[in-house]
């Protein structure tokens, strides 16, 4: 069965295992899949008990929204959850000006054919958006809120710098955290998350892929994965085989890899990408083996030993 977890005030509680809708959109530069095709993985993930949607108005100029719309059209609304954001527009370009929150927002919600959505967060946003006490935004984001047209806001944030930053100066209530083996960085944040109950989206929890275990030092790479070196794929690649020495034999990496995250209890729910029901069915396995407590040391500790010194580009 799904595990459920608290996210925000006046949201139910989401499924530990979500589903990040990047992949659903056209030309996402993931494998292309049709809006039919969409559609049924949406489906499947709701027979499955997911109920937490992440998208946003760049995910396929659009179309990730417009998909995730149509194939929730006919659930309870009140029963699922839809975080989506603000700064990537649905043409291509960025936007973080205070002035377009709204336009964005509207825009959204009509793609989704909702009337709301239970969180909106600033997209990967520079640092210096992040104080409250210099910042417009969050006046603009609080009377979304008094409006009914979201219900709590935030930001995605990769480090924990940025994400003491937001929790110390505005009343933010999500950050979607860059975190998984290989990057735990954000975990210092989670302690101040849970005491201020700021509800934590993990995002990239398999590491763009490679803690999926597919990679290895003579993978290549185009799109947006073309970003590594050959230096940096024969770094990762050792790292992903000490990791597999660490966990041993005949124990799934991915599978571990979303148990790691879901350890720690500041987390409301994984976003894994998936793009077929046979991978989203792997990703809700790691909800029935909670990881052992003397492998999450090991793990800690491999990250700060042998990982961190390395400083390792997303």
């Amino acid at each position: 069965m799904m595990q459920y977890r608290k996210f925000i005030p006046g949201s139910p509680k989401v499924s530990a295992i979500g589903v990040g809708a990047w992949q659903l959109g056209v030309n996402s530069g993931w494998q292309n899949i049709s809006e039919q095709e969409a559609v049924y993985l949406i489906q499947e993930a709701m027979d499955n008990g997911i109920n937490f949607f992440d998208t946003a108005p760049n995910y396929g100029r659009g179309t990730s929204e417009e998909r995730l719309g149509l194939a929730l059209k006919k659930t309870v609304r009140s029963q699922i959850v839809i975080n989506t954001k603000f700064g990537h527009t649905a043409m291509g370009t960025t936007d973080y000006s205070a002035d377009s929150i709204r336009t964005s927002l509207e825009g959204s919600l009509q793609r989704l054919q909702t009337d709301y959505v239970d969180s909106l967060i600033i997209h990967s946003p520079p640092s210096a958006l992040l104080n409250g006490h210099q910042q417009p935004h969050y006046e603009i984001l609080e009377r979304l809120k008094e409006e009914g047209l979201i219900r709590a806001y935030g930001a995605s944030l990769d480090t924990y710098a940025d994400m003491k930053l937001l929790m110390d100066t505005t009343g933010a209530q999500v950050i979607e955290a860059f975190f998984n083996i290989l990057h735990q960085d954000a975990a210092k944040a989670f302690a101040m998350a849970k005491a201020k109950g700021v509800g934590i989206i993990v995002k990239i929890p398999l590491d763009s892929g490679w803690l999926s275990g597919k990679y290895d030092a003579n993978s290549t790479f185009t799109g947006v994965r073309s970003r590594w070196s050959k230096a940096d794929i024969a770094e990762r690649a050792q790292l992903v085989a000490q990791l597999q020495a660490l966990i041993g034999p005949g124990v799934p990496l991915s599978q571990m890899a979303i148990e790691f995250c879901l350890a720690y209890d500041a987390v409301a729910t994984v976003i894994p990408g998936s793009l077929s029901t046979a991978q989203l069915k792997q990703n809700i396995e790691s909800i029935h083996t909670p990881l052992p407590e003397n492998l999450l040391q090991q793990l800690e500790q491999f990250y700060q030993e042998e990982v961190a010194p390395l400083q390792l580009p997303w």
